[in-house]
Parts: C-alpha cells; structure tokens; sequence
C-alpha cells in the first residue's frame, strides 16, 4: 500500500489503454477542479507509466493491476466511471483539504 499527502500531489496522470478518448475527458475535469491548487494533469497510456512524472496515479479499475506493476511504488487510484465517480470526487477532495491519499 502506498500514500501521499494531498498536499505533496503535483503531478496526476490519468492511465487508460490507449492514452487518448475517456483519459482525456477525466485528466480535463481534474485539471479545471484542482486548478486552484496547481496541480498538473496529464493522461497516458498504461504501458508509458514509467516514462511520466507523477505523484498520483488514476486508472479505470480494469487496468489498476497492470498500473500497479507499472509503478509499484506510486499510489494507483482506480476508479470505475469515467465521469461523476466518487471515488475521484474524493481524490479532489483530499488534496483540496490535504488529506492522506492511499491505494489501499
């Protein structure tokens, strides 16, 4: 299990299979949401995970084992709607208010 304070998160990519189509839409809706906190938002493909600069990683839960093998050591948020999932609601939240990210 890895964490991250909220605050420490700069740098989020969106993973998905291709880097392009529903990344795309989520990386644009994290970007507007944590503009305030300077926070950059970039999405790629699962299998270029090593290749970006990231604090958090986002992935739709079909691809969370292979982000996770990609980047071991980085918090892998998986979620399961590309748009008004909760749990990247909660992930704004978090490093809106600080809060301890975890991938547990």
């Amino acid at each position: 299990m890895a964490t991250i304070s909220g605050a420490s998160v700069k740098n989020i990519v969106v993973a998905c299979e291709a880097g392009m189509g529903s990344s795309v839409m989520v990386a644009k809706q994290l970007a507007k949401q944590l503009k305030a906190q300077e926070v950059s938002v970039t999405h790629s493909p699962v299998n270029q995970l090593t290749e970006t600069e990231h604090d958090l990683v986002l992935c739709h839960r079909g691809l969370g084992s292979r982000a996770k093998q990609a980047v071991p050591n980085s918090v892998v948020i998986m979620f399961d709607m590309f748009l008004g999932d909760l749990k990247i609601a909660e992930i704004v939240s978090r490093i809106k208010s600080g809060d301890d990210i975890s991938d547990d």
